[in-house]
Order: C-alpha cells, then structure tokens, then sequence
C-alpha cells in the first residue's frame, strides 16, 4: 500500500498539490499566530520613569479587595485614593515630604496629553532645565518639549501663563510645571509623595492604611498608568486569540473540503483497485497513507514559512496600532511543534469520512462514465448538518430566551457565525442542484447553448460544484457576519442615544479635565437655561457572592436630569434618586426597586444603597446613575441644557458660549452632539476583525484557486470532447469562466444566506431589549469579497483550461482532430 500510496502521489501530483498547499498554508497560519501568542504572556518589566531618582514613593491605596467565601476579589481603581492627611503628619516627622500631584491641562498650541505637576516633583525624573528658570509666581509655568519658548504667555484652560523655563522631554509625557502652590490649588489631594527617608521607616508610619511604599523599581507603579504594557498585551492577546480561533476553523473546514473533493474525483481509480482485488480496509488505508505523507511535508513548509513570516505580521500589528511599539515575537519553540501537530491532526481528521467514502467504492465504479453526482449526501452528512443546524438554532433560541445580551458580546457574534457555516456546508450538495438551476434560468433561455451547459455542468457535478462553492462560503459568510454585527450594534446603540438625549443643548470641555466651578456657575447663571451638569464614574458590586463587577455610573441631579434625558425606566422613578439610593439596569443580579445593595464607589468607598429605579437593559453599559456625593473625584464632562419656557433659543446659545468662551468648552445643538456621539467601532477593533478577516481570507482564497485549478485539471478529456464537437477555444473558455461565475454565485447566496441568519438572532436579541434597530449588512465590503472570489476564480480555471486547449483535440479513434 506505501507503494501504491507513493506512485499515487507522483502521478496525480496536480489532485495532492492543492491539498499540500491548504495545509501548509493553515499550519503557517497556526505558527504564526502561535508565536504571536507566546509573545503576549509577559508584559516587559519597565524601569520607573517619573520616579526614576526618588528615594521612596509612597502611593494611596489604588486597589478594591472584597472578601468572599472563594477568597479575595480584587479590582483596580480609576484613580488612587489620596494619602490620608495623618500619614502625611506621620512621615514629616521622620524627614523630607514632597506631595506629588497630576491634573489634566489644555494649553492652545500645545500637545493634547499635557499634565501638570508641582514644580518641586521635577527633580525626581530627573527633569533638568534646558533654558530658562524656575516658576516662582502662580501665572509662571516651566514646559517640556519645545512648543513653547521662554516668554510666551499661553492660553490654557487653567488661565493663561507665562512660560519661564523649559525642560527636555523624557518622553513618556508632556509635562507642565506650577509652582508647589499654585497646584495645590489646582489638586488639592495628593495620592502619592516622594519621602527622603528609609524605606523600613516609612513602611512602619503607613502601615495599617493601605498606602503603598515603593522601591527601586517598584517605583514604575507610580507612573502614570503603570498597568498599560500589560493592559496592551491583554489586548493583543485577545486579537491573536480570535485570529487564531477563526484561523483553525477556516483550517479544518478548508483541508477537510479538499480532502475530500480529491477523493471524489478518484471514484474510477478506486474501482479499478477494488476490481484488482484490493479491500476496502486496503483503499481506506492507502488513502491515510497518502494524507499522512502530505500532511508531513506540508506541516514542515508551513512550520518554515511561519517562522520566515511571523515577524513581518508583528511589524504590521505594531504599524497599526493593534499592539504596542515595542512588542516583538519571542524566542518560543512550543508554537512549531503544536502547529506541526495541528497539521498532522487536522489532515488525518479532514481524510476521515472521505476515506469511508473512498473503501465503500465498488469495482463497477472502473466501469462509471457518467458525469452526474449521485449519493452526495450520505446519512451520516444529513446527521451532522442537521446536528450542528439545530444547536445553533438551540443555542441561539435559549440566549434570547434566558440572556439576549450574550449575543451581542463579540466572543459570541465571532464564534456563532462558524457553527452556521458548517452546518450550511454538510447541507450544501442537497441545495446545490436547485440553486444552481434557479441562479441559470434566466441564462439557460438565451439564445445559444451556453447558458443550457453552464447549468447542466454545475448541476450535474454537485461535489465539485459544492468543493468550489465552500471557499467562497467562508468568505462572504464571515464578511457579512462579523463587520454586518459591528455595523448593527453601532446603529443599535445610536438609536439609543438619539432616543435619550432630549437636551437642546449640549455644552462640552476642551480637555478631559472636565469644567471647574468657574464655568458650571456661568453656565447655571445663562438667562432661560435649566442645566443638568454630569460626570462619568464607577461603581463595582459583588454578584453570586464571587464575581466582582465594575459599572459605568453617571452622577447628577435627579431633578435636571430628568428635565434633559429620557431614560428608559422600567420601574421606579429617577426623580426619586438622592445620596442614599441608586439606579440601577436590568442585568444586575438585584434589580428591584426598594432592594438595597452593597456597592463599592469608584475611590473604593462602601455605602449600601437602595434601588428607586431600574432602567432597561439595552445594549449595555449606560444603565447606572448617582448623585455627586457618591462619585467623589469625578469631574463634569457634560452639561445638558434644556430650555425654560419662552425662552429664546439663539440667546441661550449665545449665554453660553459666553460661559465657556475662557475654558473653550463647545456649544452644540441635541441633534449637534447626537450626530458626533454615533458610536463607531473603535479603530482597533475594527482593524483587528480586517486583520482577521485578511487572513481567513486569504487562506480561502488559496483554497479557492487550489480548488479550481484541481477541478478544471480534471476535465481535460470534458474539454477536449467539446472541441471535437465544433467549440472553439474561445468558446469553451468562456463555458468555463461563465461556470466558475455561477459556482461563486452558488457560494456568495450560501454565505449571505448564514450571515443573514446569524444577524438576524442578533436583531431579535435587541428587540428583546427593547432596542430599536434594522440590521446592517456591509455591503461594500461583501461586494469586494464576491469580486474577488470571482476573480480568483476565473483566473484559476480558465488558465489551466487553456493549457490544456493548446494541445490538440484527440478523437475517439485517436486520431488528432
């Protein structure tokens, strides 16, 4: 049988090479992301940068730890809680005490990240001045960078300055230094101070108050936003992760189809062993063989080509913006040995049925020339189509019946998507002869025969028409679902924001800095302006007793906020919300009004409070609100402004933009603030689904050109037959690239066919919310796909057809026409 198997492989060579070339090209695919994997399990460890020359850093508790039967929760903070004015008294008596403080600053001219410091912190970086001197009056300021010189005055939103001094930039911030005294006021609460004592004593004065005592390079923890190299890494992770789950999917599902075609086309070569005496234990066994071979040395060039490949896809996830600037692929060896596994398995698996298959040939199947498919769905294709058919619809009928919100996850609406696909293409050859001849009616009755051939030669080769068609079933499907579910809940969550937003008005800042009190008196003080000032918090509860939970939570007056939103309550009353009760959305596990929860604010603080209102849920993440007092440390980032009776619009318009004019704050209409509030998937979301949508795509499209070219290989004496009765070259290849357009067409109406059910469960999970919404097909993007598919596919069929026209006709008697 290994010689049989091994003169099999040289002279079917054309049949094994696109089966070679599906696996090597998913093992590389597995490599890479393999090795991008591995790259993202370990964040670097950073040097500190702000507090690179301090002696000791002692930093207020950033964390929420809460108890539970199943050990510690632990939740990080938005922001630190401030050092208790005690420990500070504390630590002044062993020695020096400097008070760090940070705050957002706007400057026109300036970069956009700028952050404030005391003047005193500067030595700690260190930061050295390059020109000019220290500030010493509360309107001087020194600059890092050089976007401003030494006797400038700017405008900030802070008031305007003068800048006496710079400094060379480090380049982890874009800094601008006050006086000690100048931003106190500013910040009056510090969250970390630099001690010049030793660390063993500093740790006795805090210890019991959560505070942290930071050393050598404990010290980044300091820094601003310590936690982001591990934060991008979840990030990426979470990127590679998908792609490389989608990445396996379109593997198997590809090698498996090709597989499987390949044994269909040797249906007499199995006879002719079968009439030569082999078993079918024999034939399935020489089938493996011929599998395991290839697979070997298609798992081996995809395990090189990987390696040669991987650095190049992490430069361009770095040139995109998907990973950080100094990630870079390690030196793990895992990935080879697990993508060369992968191959081998997912080889031996796709050859499984189609080794069946191929032992239960009969010897009359030497004898076979007929060109019509017959027993193209077995009973054991009918059972696993319908199996995986019917948990999807299970699936997706208990998540609207139980968790509509579970469909809109994006774990759920990438994972969905393949399940159909499956399905679709187990039950693909029962569906392939009617819809070819529906898709060619209209062609079939022009004059000529054209039309009638394409139909009858799709029709009647049902494997190799479904072969062809699932490529490009992959393709338009996962287009159409993955980009079609972003696209629906961007238009799902615009209709809710257009549906709340009731304001005339909506007055924003310039900076994330939000409006001081200055601004929101000139804003309450405009003639016929009722305003609703709020802020953007956190609240974090404890569900099941071991889950715990952060929420978005928005602080305002009840009454105002009333008067400028139209929030979907359920139950309750908003109006009623005060410092001793919340209101919450329906997904959280206690939603009741009169029920009292225990929360954590966003500093960490505990308070119990009682429900007086519960909104629907929607599609998440804007379902819970408080009163100021219980969002400490947040700033206002918006203000609604609805109109008093007879009031004049374009005069309140004007009051306003006089309030902000000295913070440049922006005045816009409700429709204004509607309209630049649509939310978009983010740009690295976005570019992370492209990305792997590229690359199951362009695996497809291998597999798709792979495909064409075996099958047209395989018609060279079908060709041959029409030239003999009168077709010309011409004419023939047109047969061919008209048959190719129309198996593409089978396989674009198949994939629109699962994309348009998977989003329709999406649109029934939000209209189980409650959320107005239609669904959105990309169809631009979808067009493109299609286009290129059937580019792909002309291509790889007319070329070897027309190799093979090049030589001549021969003729039943042998003689050359």
């Amino acid at each position: 049988m290994l010689t049989v198997a091994l003169c099999t492989l040289r002279s079917r060579w054309v049949t094994f090479v696109g089966s070679f070339v599906a696996l090597a090209l998913g093992v590389a695919l597995t490599t890479v992301m393999g090795l991008a994997l591995a790259s993202t399990l370990h964040a670097p460890d950073r040097a500190p940068q702000r507090f690179a020359a301090a002696p000791v850093v002692v930093k207020g508790s950033d964390t929420l730890r809460v108890s539970t039967p199943h050990g510690d929760r632990v939740r990080r903070l938005d922001r630190p809680r401030a050092l208790p004015a005690a420990v500070l008294v504390r630590l002044r008596r062993l020695g020096t005490v400097v008070e760090d403080r940070s705050f957002a600053v706007r400057a026109r001219g300036g970069p956009g990240d700028l952050v404030g410091h005391p003047w005193s912190t500067a030595v700690f970086a260190p930061y050295e001045l390059d020109a000019g001197r220290a500030p010493t009056a509360d309107d001087e300021v020194v600059v890092g960078g050089a976007w401003a010189r030494p006797g400038e005055r700017v405008r900030t939103d802070r008031g305007t300055v003068r800048v006496v001094g710079t400094v060379a930039g480090h380049g982890f911030e874009n800094a601008v230094f006050y006086t000690d005294r100048r931003a106190a006021r500013m910040c009056p609460t510090s969250t970390q101070a630099v001690v010049d004592v030793e660390a063993s004593a500093v740790r006795t004065a805090v210890g019991g108050t959560g505070a942290q005592v930071l050393t050598g390079d404990a010290r980044r923890l300091a820094d601003a936003d310590p936690d982001r190299d591990g934060e991008a890494l979840t990030a990426t992770n979470a990127l590679f992760g998908t792609a490389g789950g989608v990445t396996a999917f379109v593997s198997v599902f590809v090698v498996a189809s090709t597989f499987a075609f390949s044994v269909a086309q040797r249906r007499r070569e199995f006879g002719l062993l079968r009439t030569a005496g082999a078993t079918p234990w024999q034939i399935r066994r020489t089938v493996f063989l011929e599998a395991l071979l290839v697979s070997v040395l298609a798992s081996a060039a995809g395990c090189l080509l990987g390696g040669h490949e991987a650095p190049r896809l992490a430069a361009r996830v770095v040139d995109a913006g998907l990973a950080p600037d100094w990630f870079t692929l390690g030196d793990a060896d895992w990935p080879y040995g697990a993508a060369f596994a992968t191959g081998l398995f997912v080889a031996l698996s796709g050859v499984t049925a189609a080794s069946w298959r191929a032992g239960r040939t009969g010897p009359a199947q030497a004898l076979r020339e007929a060109s019509v498919d017959t027993r193209t769905m077995t009973w054991g294709r009918w059972a696993s189509g319908a199996a995986l058919l019917l948990t999807a619809a299970v699936t997706c009928a208990v998540a609207l019946l139980t968790d509509p919100a579970d469909l809109l996850h994006r774990k759920t609406y990438v994972s969905r998507p393949m399940l159909l696909i499956s399905a679709v293409a187990l039950l693909a050859p029962a569906v392939v002869r009617p819809l070819t001849r529906l898709l060619a009616w209209l062609p079939a009755r022009l004059p000529g025969a054209g039309g009638m051939l394409v139909r009858e030669n799709a029709a009647a080769g049902v494997r190799r028409t479904a072969a062809i068609a699932a490529p490009v079933l992959v393709t338009v499907a996962l287009t159409g679902s993955l980009l079609g579910a972003t696209a629906t809940l961007d238009r799902a969550k615009a209709a809710e924001i257009g549906e709340r937003t009731t304001a005339a008005f909506v007055v924003v800042p310039a900076s994330d800095a939000g409006f001081d009190a200055t601004t929101l008196r000139r804003l309450r003080g405009v003639s016929g302006a009722e305003v609703s000032a709020t802020s953007a918090s956190a609240v974090h509860v404890l569900e099941d007793g071991v889950s715990l939970r952060r929420d978005e939570a928005r602080a305002a007056d009840p009454q105002l906020l009333a008067a400028t939103t139209e929030l979907p309550v359920v139950a309750g009353s908003v109006r009623a919300l005060d410092d001793d009760s919340i209101v919450v959305d329906e997904e959280w596990e206690r939603h009741t009004v009169g029920q009292r929860v225990r929360i954590w604010l966003g500093d960490g603080t505990p308070r119990t409070l009682r429900i007086v209102a519960v909104l629907r849920q929607g599609t998440g993440g804007d379902g819970v609100y408080v009163t100021p007092r219980n969002a400490p440390g947040a700033s206002v980032d918006r203000v609604d402004v609805a109109l008093a009776d007879g009031a004049d619009p374009a005069a309140v318009a004007e009051g306003l933009r006089t309030a902000v004019r000295s913070s440049d704050g922006r005045v816009l209409t409700g429709s204004q603030w509607v309209r630049a509030s649509l939310p978009r998937t983010d740009r690295t979301t976005r570019t992370g689904l492209l990305l792997v949508l590229g690359i199951a795509l362009l695996y497809t499209g291998v597999s798709l050109a792979n495909t064409m070219v075996m099958a047209t290989s395989d018609r060279v004496r079908e060709l041959a037959v029409l030239r003999l009765a009168g077709a010309t070259r011409w004419q023939v290849l047109r047969l061919v690239a008209a048959e190719s357009l129309l198996v593409v067409a089978v396989g674009a109406v198949l994939g629109l066919l699962v994309a348009g059910v998977d989003l329709a469960g999406m649109w029934g999970a939000l209209r189980v919310l409650s959320v107005r919404a239609t669904v959105e097909l990309p169809w631009t993007a979808l067009g493109r796909a299609v286009g290129a598919c059937a580019a792909l596919a002309v291509v790889a069929s007319v070329t070897p057809a027309w190799i093979a026209l090049r030589r001549a006709a021969v003729g039943p008697t042998g003689v050359r026409q």
